[in-house]
C-alpha cells in the first residue's frame, strides 16, 4: 500500500506510472544498469531503457560515467523542488499572458473526487475576505489547519461548528466555536456570504459536492447554520472562546 502511494504521488510530478516504478527501484537499489533495473523491476529491458530515458529527460535520473551505462537517481528533494519552482514560473507566464476570463454568474456546480472537492474548500478558505462559516468533523478541521491559521491572522470572522475542539491554539483563539453532534464526513462552507460548498468527503474519486453562488441557496444555507448554532447555545454547545 505504501509503495503505490509513493508511486501515485510521484505520478503527480509529471512520471509515468512505469518511470515511477523505475525510479523507487534506482532509489531504492542505488546505480543500476538496465539490465539490473529489468531484473528487479519484472518490466521488459526495452521499455527499462524508454523509463530511463524518460526519467533522465525529465531530471529524475542521471546517467552516471563509467564503462557500462548506469543511472542514479536524482534525490527526491532537489527532483520535487525544481519540478515546482518549474511550475511556478509556467504558472506566472500563464497569469500574465492568458487572456481575460468571461465573468460569469456561477449556478449550481457539482465537483466531483475528494482531491479536487478539498482543493475548492482550500481555495475558498484562501479567498475569503470578510467571514467563513465551516461545519466540519474534527478531523476535517485538522486537515485544513494550515488555511485556517492564515485566516487566525487576518481581519476575517471564523465561525466553526464541529464534534471536536480544534488543536491548534491559534485557530482556537481565534474562531466562534460550537460544539456538536457528530459531523461524519459532511462538510459545509459559506465564504462572504457569496459562495456556499456542500457535500461529502470519504477520501474517494467517487466524492461529490454543490458549490454554488445563487443567493437564495445561500440564505436558506444561512439560515439553516444560524438556526443550528442558536439550538446549539441554547443546549450549552458553545465552545466559548468567543460569543
Amino acid at each position: 500500500m505504501e509503495e503505490n502511494n509513493i508511486l501515485e504521488k510521484l505520478c503527480l510530478f509529471g512520471l509515468t506510472r512505469q518511470e515511477a516504478t523505475i525510479y523507487l527501484c534506482l532509489y531504492h537499489y542505488g546505480e543500476l544498469t538496465g539490465y539490473e533495473v529489468a531484473k528487479h523491476t519484472g518490466i521488459s529491458r526495452s521499455n527499462v531503457y524508454s523509463g530511463l530515458s524518460g526519467l533522465s529527460d525529465k531530471g529524475a535520473a542521471y546517467l552516471a560515467e563509467g564503462n557500462t551505462s548506469k543511472y542514479v537517481p536524482v534525490p527526491i528533494e532537489e527532483f520535487c523542488e525544481n519540478k515546482i519552482r518549474c511550475m511556478q514560473s509556467e504558472k506566472d507566464f500563464l497569469n500574465n499572458h492568458i487572456p481575460a476570463m468571461k465573468q460569469i454568474q456561477i449556478g449550481y456546480i457539482t465537483i466531483e473526487g475528494y482531491r479536487n472537492i478539498f482543493d475548492k474548500i482550500v481555495n475558498m478558505l484562501r479567498s475569503a475576505e470578510k467571514r467563513i462559516y465551516l461545519s466540519a468533523s474534527g478531523e476535517m478541521i485538522a486537515l485544513l489547519k494550515d488555511e485556517l491559521e492564515e485566516v487566525a491572522k487576518k481581519d476575517i470572522k471564523l465561525v466553526l461548528l464541529s464534534d471536536a475542539i480544534p488543536e491548534s491554539e491559534t485557530v482556537k483563539n481565534a474562531c466562534i466555536f460550537y460544539m456538536c453532534g457528530d459531523r461524519g464526513k459532511n462538510v459545509r462552507l459559506i465564504i462572504d456570504s457569496q459562495y456556499a460548498l456542500t457535500g461529502a468527503l470519504n477520501g474517494t474519486k467517487d466524492d461529490t459536492c454543490l458549490y454554488t453562488g445563487q443567493d437564495n441557496f445561500i440564505q436558506v444555507f444561512k439560515d439553516a447554520l444560524r438556526n443550528e448554532m442558536q439550538l446549539i447555545s441554547m443546549q450549552g454547545g458553545n465552545g466559548g472562546f468567543h460569543e
